[in-house]
């Protein structure tokens, strides 16, 4: 079998409900909707392996749970000299032209990212002046005057809303010239090698800011209601309450809510019309019958869920955890497209890589092939998802400073509220804590706090902490085996070469 080309869309901290066709009326996402019903499948029970950035990234790169590494932290990235794979550079040691456009987040500065890719692609000032664009400032850059004062309640919102883009046709910031870099390569690659591509955007990740006509598509009276905060926070992870309450985004009232929501679904849109773009281009140059093409994102947002913006490195909530996840296989691979209701895990990602290129890694992992799923062969995949975060006490090696430079956090930062908690010297506030989620249930098993357990199917909003009743003492027997066993079946990987004596 020719090697199909390899193309991975990869947003940051797009929530799994940010979907049309999974029946959220105020999403705005047809070509998704579109690719999933007629070309792929989309999997609406999706699930990340941790709620931030770099750990989720490190596990469905390689296939490894955090915990089997000690990937829990945004600090800590891969190494191949520690005996850590990546799935791009098996790939690129396969014969692929990996070609990277986009944040990192993965591996570690220099020989490491240097053997991952063939191209790491940051865009120049003659790329912005073929483009017609003038340089945007990203969401993340340094000026910061949109946040108003430390004493606003909008501060610590991450609300930038409506981008100014001129009279230009975007908002040029480095998201749009990566994706443009990419659609450039696209249509100037007539190598021989195989392609893979690897886009791993900055939206929908928080500030919420995005330019027309994106901005304005969003119906906001179409928004559906959001998570509450909790009358009491009694039986929440104690970081939560810390953080609305350093948040102080209790005087925000509705309207403001789906202002900032509507904003977020926004930057889900322009996301939306960039995938469109994107397959536009492979079916220009030939490129897209042969591709295996991905789609998902490494973990969720609150977008103003119990109260709360952007994320929190320890608790497990839906809101975070579910993720989009949709797969078109190369021609040829059976496929029925559609919806898939069985749950999956983000480390499925990379087993199914391997399996569409019948290769052998090199390595013992822990994903599952998606392909049977995709083909219609089966309904079941996994009797149960997992995820995993948060530090032992003193673990000081774990907290991240926010800055990543070791300094200690900014309460007034970007994400003071959070990185201050996090860094508590309470052993507790940022405790490990490891999820066990079953279609219709949810045990979080907490170290020195509170374990939870919610119903999801009288609780799908994860309101009501079971963890003391005595109805559910069976279901809580069977989840704490359940999490016993995968912890047994993944607590490490023995390398597949022995050693010499």
């Amino acid at each position: 079998m020719k090697q199909p080309h390899i193309i991975i869309f990869n947003p940051d901290q797009w929530r799994g409900d940010v979907l049309r066709h999974q029946g959220n009326p105020a999403a705005v996402t047809p070509h998704l909707d579109q690719f999933a019903a007629e070309e792929g499948v989309s999997f609406s029970q999706a699930f990340c392996q941790n709620p931030v950035c770099t750990p989720s990234r490190c596990s469905y790169m390689t296939g490894w749970y955090p915990h089997v590494r000690g990937h829990r932290t945004m600090n800590h990235m891969l190494h191949a000299d520690r005996g850590e794979p990546n799935l791009l550079k098996v790939l690129k040691d396969e014969g692929y032209f990996v070609w990277w456009g986009g944040k990192n987040d993965l591996l570690a500065r220099g020989p490491d990212l240097e053997a991952a890719c063939d191209v790491r692609f940051e865009a120049t000032a003659a790329d912005y002046e073929r483009w017609g664009l003038t340089p945007r400032e990203g969401a993340h850059a340094g000026n910061y005057a949109w946040r108003g004062e430390p004493d606003d309640d909008m501060y610590f919102s991450f609300l930038k809303g409506k981008l100014d883009k001129g009279d230009e046709e975007v908002y040029a910031d480095s998201d749009w010239a990566r994706f443009l870099g990419a659609l450039d390569f696209i249509g100037s690659y007539d190598g021989e090698k195989p392609l893979c591509i690897y886009l791993p955007l900055d939206y929908p990740h928080p500030p919420y800011g995005v330019e027309e006509p994106w901005y304005s598509m969003i119906d906001r009276g179409m928004l559906l209601p959001r998570v509450p905060a909790p009358e009491s926070w009694e039986g929440a992870p104690s970081i939560l309450e810390k953080i609305y309450r350093n948040q102080k985004l209790q005087g925000l009232d509705e309207e403001t809510w789906s202002e900032l929501r509507g904003t977020y679904y926004g930057s889900c849109a322009r996301l939306d019309h960039q995938f469109g773009m994107l397959m536009d281009a492979l079916k220009q140059q030939n490129f897209y019958d042969d591709a295996a093409i991905f789609m998902f994102s490494d973990h969720g947002d609150f977008t103003g869920d119990y109260g709360l913006v952007e994320k929190a490195s320890n608790t497990m909530q839906d809101c975070l955890t579910r993720v989009p996840f949709l797969f078109k296989p190369p021609a040829g691979v059976p496929v029925k497209p559609g919806n898939r209701e069985a749950l999956v895990e983000l480390v499925d990602f990379s087993a199914t890589v391997y399996d569409l290129l019948q290769l052998d890694p090199g390595y013992d992992s822990f994903g599952k092939s998606l392909l049977p799923l995709a083909a219609g062969k089966t309904t079941v995949h996994r009797d149960a998802v997992f995820c995993e975060g948060g530090r032992r006490p003193k673990e000081y090696q774990a907290v991240d400073s926010g800055n990543h430079t070791g300094e200690p956090a900014d309460p007034l930062g970007l994400y003071g509220p959070r990185i201050v908690e996090e860094a508590s010297e309470d052993p507790f506030v940022h405790c490990k804590a490891v999820m066990c989620r079953t279609s219709s249930h949810k045990y979080v098993r907490r170290y020195g706090e509170l374990d939870e357990l919610y119903d999801l199917t009288r609780d799908p909003r994860e309101q009501q902490n079971r963890i003391g009743d005595p109805a559910y003492r069976e279901i809580l027997s069977e989840l704490r085996e359940r999490l016993t066993d995968w912890y047994m079946e993944t607590c490490d990987v023995i390398p597949q070469q022995k050693d010499l004596r």
